[in-house]
């Protein structure tokens, strides 16, 4: 297992509440590990969409390139999970990696996402530099 994800000090860290359905309820009796893949996407997602200015969505947009899941603890039926994620302090070229933690109620860790993005152009679905002022805005 890797080290336990946290923000850097200073950090923004954007979060939303996670309540699980009946769906994401797997054969052992808790939220199944795809589940919170994603989550960590929704967050992303989420993420971008609350600070992007609309050209920059109309006109960039981003596409996942790795995930790694680490799975410590179990989030149980009526439990609801905290979602935090905040992103690198600097991207390389079109690449973007971006934390995920995801927390139980009693604030144990279940999951951790680390994920690769790159950031394209939509009308071509090419690669693009991340621009410094997204990198700015993130961090």
């Amino acid at each position: 297992m890797s080290r336990t994800f946290e923000p850097p000090p200073g950090r923004r860290v954007f979060s939303r509440t996670f309540i699980p359905t009946a769906a994401d309820i797997d054969a052992n009796g808790h939220v199944n590990n795809v589940v919170y893949l994603g989550w960590a996407q929704d967050l992303a997602i989420a993420h971008w969409d609350s600070a992007a200015e609309p050209a920059e969505s109309d006109a960039m947009a981003w596409v996942a390139l790795r995930h790694e899941v680490d799975y410590r603890r179990a989030l149980l039926p009526g439990e609801t999970a905290l979602g935090r994620t905040w992103v690198s302090d600097k991207a390389e070229g079109p690449r973007f990696d971006r934390f995920v933690r995801i927390d139980g109620p009693d604030g144990a860790m279940c999951a951790q996402v680390r994920t690769v993005w790159c950031l394209i152009e939509r009308a071509t679905g090419r690669p693009r530099r991340v621009p410094a002022e997204l990198v700015a805005r993130f961090g």
